[in-house]
């Protein structure tokens, strides 16, 4: 077998299969590199998602000329000179593999000017450089990166749509614009500014990204605990998001997915949020750099600590201490203004909003001391997926397994008969399991109810226990459901349109499906950069709390794209037969009992709208076996 040795051409794609694989960590790792030269004013620019251009200007310390083409090597760096300075990396770069796979994939080019010297540009097309040419340009550096993966199409093909794309670069520009409060940013795209923010702290920043409301539900903290410092932005009790998009953790400046740290936050809050709700935080982890490994994965998205316990204690009991309200919280709390004298009087740190109920002290003086269950176990990997067997959605339809590319006519025609006896399989089964469910409604004998909940119905050996909430909750569902099925469209103006802000891409999902909306009967349309308006919606569902229903299709990002609205609005549908049908624990007359028994048309194999069982079949043998009449 005879080993190769790898061209620069050939080993750099392979780089950027790691390091770029997306548009967004393309502006990532030019951003990074902005701000590792000390700029304090950033523009970023794109278009087609960042597939046609993307742009990064700075006005940091710029490259000599002498160095644009080093700037090009694979592992050339300015930030790492030997091995030891991995252990205690300060910038957010360091490999300096970056450059060299952007431009292997791409056409690339680099302008900079130092504070002394002259401007001058560098050109790269596919990784091959040009000639260094004197150029017109500012102090600093602009790097324009055009036509993304042209010669690798491939992997061109498997980018997601501009509008995904797009969405996933304005997520990494809000993690710039909060990570650095203190630098100004400029992002542009497609021609329409998204974000811009002076350079004056972390709260415009929020405001900036988030709104100027989300600041009223934000508590504002500043902690030292065995060594480690957090500080930032965290929800007040109340305060809860739709899914994780919310949640910003910055580890020694440097944007970071920890499980550790997620599941000290999450546990703090745990007994303040409801299911499926989730934190907002906007933290910062500043650590030892002799204590954190960032040197895990090639896009840096997370890192490893020496001691994971000593993370987790010591961010686990400073949010915990916030949230409760307890004398510690002082400690920690930034004071300003009204809240910090209320802190004064009180004894103790407030943790609501001003215009809600405010926490009472505890007379006690070791309320802080007293046990707390031990926090909720993380998820292993083995439970996730076993989770995500039930919740990722299956499509398409149950055929024979295919390997491979098959292009002979003669077996597509076997397979495509395979898969219509298959059909016709099962569509006689269930034929004959729908049989054994119907009941003849005329003989059934009505016996009673039990609970004032359950009708009890007898037939020869069989008996059929029947919920009466459930079967009239189906009845009215299914109407319901006709009804909007056979119905042409009708929509109810609002007196009061209804709008709502949300984060770049969230904003992204609901702009892609402002069409499947609108032919459910809502108006709905863009109302800003990040904000959505409704002016109408579906007759049929008058009264819906809008708030709710768009909580619901952003309940959980990880699942958004998977999301079918139809399904959705089917909920709300469910929901409306269920606050219409009679409820257990009503007394229902004969003529009643009759009637709803008529409606389920024999059907004992109704299901509620919510998936529970609308009759129970037993037969007599099975009560033998109860009162062991027989075994």
């Amino acid at each position: 077998m005879k080993i190769h040795i790898l061209g620069a051409e050939v080993y750099n794609q392979i780089a950027a299969g790691e390091v770029v694989d997306r548009p967004y960590s393309v502006v990532k790792e030019l951003v990074e590199n902005a701000i590792d030269a000390g700029a304090t004013e950033i523009t970023v620019e794109i278009s087609g998602g960042g597939k046609s251009l993307v742009r990064v200007t700075d006005n940091g310390g710029g490259i000599e000329r002498d160095d644009l083409v080093n700037a090009y090597h694979p592992h050339a760096t300015s930030k790492l000179k030997s091995a030891a300075d991995l252990f205690g990396v300060q910038t957010l770069g360091f490999r300096g593999e970056a450059i060299a796979s952007i431009a292997s994939v791409s056409r690339m080019k680099i302008v900079s000017r130092t504070e002394e010297g002259e401007a001058y540009s560098l050109a790269a097309e596919g990784g091959v450089l040009g000639k260094i040419q004197p150029a017109a340009g500012a102090k600093g550096t602009e790097v324009t990166v055009e036509d993304l993966f042209f010669n690798t199409p491939a992997r061109l093909k498997f980018l997601k749509s501009d509008a995904q794309e797009e969405a996933d670069v304005s997520s990494m520009m809000a993690r710039f614009l909060l990570s650095r409060p203190e630098i100004s940013f400029t992002y542009i795209a497609n021609g329409k500014r998204k974000y811009h923010t002076y350079g004056d702290g972390l709260a415009p920043a929020l405001a900036a990204i988030y709104g100027t409301d989300v600041l009223r539900n934000l508590l504002e903290i500043d902690a030292d605990k065995h060594g480690i410092r957090l500080s930032g932005f965290i929800g007040n009790r109340f305060y809860s998001k739709p899914n994780r998009t919310y949640q910003s953790l910055f580890v020694n400046g440097r944007y970071v997915v920890n499980q550790t740290v997620s599941a000290a936050i999450s546990n703090a809050y745990a007994s303040y949020l409801m299911k499926r709700q989730y934190p907002f935080y906007v933290l910062f982890l500043d650590v030892p750099p002799e204590i954190v490994d960032v040197n895990v994965h090639p896009n840096k998205a997370d890192v490893r600590f020496a001691d994971n316990q000593v993370i987790y204690g010591s961010v686990y009991s400073v949010v915990l201490s916030v949230l409760d309200g307890n004398s510690r919280a002082l400690e920690y709390l930034v004071e300003n203004g009204r809240r910090a004298q209320k802190a004064e009087e009180a004894s103790i740190a407030p943790a609501l909003p001003a215009e809600g109920p405010q926490a009472k002290p505890d007379p006690s003086p070791k309320a802080e001391e007293l046990p707390r269950p031990a926090p909720a176990p993380v998820m292993t990997y083995e439970q996730a997926k076993k989770e995500l067997q039930f919740e990722i959605p299956v499509t398409g339809n149950v055929g024979p397994t295919r390997r491979g590319p098959i292009h002979a006519p003669e077996v597509l025609s076997v397979a495509s008969s395979e898969a219509d006896a298959f059909e016709e399989n099962r569509r006689f089964l269930r034929e004959q399991e729908k049989k054994q469910q119907y009941v003849d409604p005329k003989s059934l004998e009505f016996k009673g109810e039990l609970f004032r909940t359950y009708l009890f119905y007898e037939c020869g050996d069989d008996a059929y226990i029947v919920d009466q909430h459930a079967a009239h909750e189906r009845i009215i569902y299914d109407k319901l459901r006709e009804k909007l099925a056979n119905r042409a469209v009708v929509s109810q103006p609002m007196l009061m349109p209804y709008t709502q802000t949300v984060n770049g891409q969230e904003f992204s999902f609901l702009e892609k499906n402002f069409g499947l909306l609108e032919e459910l009967g809502f108006e709905i349309g863009a109302f800003g950069t990040d904000t959505f308006r409704v002016t109408a919606v579906p007759s049929d569902l008058l009264g819906i709390d809008l708030a709710a229903f768009f909580g619901e299709i952003l309940e959980s990002y990880e699942s958004l794209r998977a999301i079918k609205l139809g399904d959705l609005l089917k909920d709300k549908l469910a929901s409306a037969a269920c606050k219409a049908a009679v409820k257990g624990g009503n007394s229902l007359t004969e003529q009643e009992v009759r009637a709803l028994l008529e409606r389920m048309n024999g059907d004992m194999g109704l299901k509620c709208p919510h998936g529970r069982p609308v009759a129970v079949h037993l037969k007599k043998s099975e009560f033998e076996k109860l009162f062991k009449r027989i075994v």
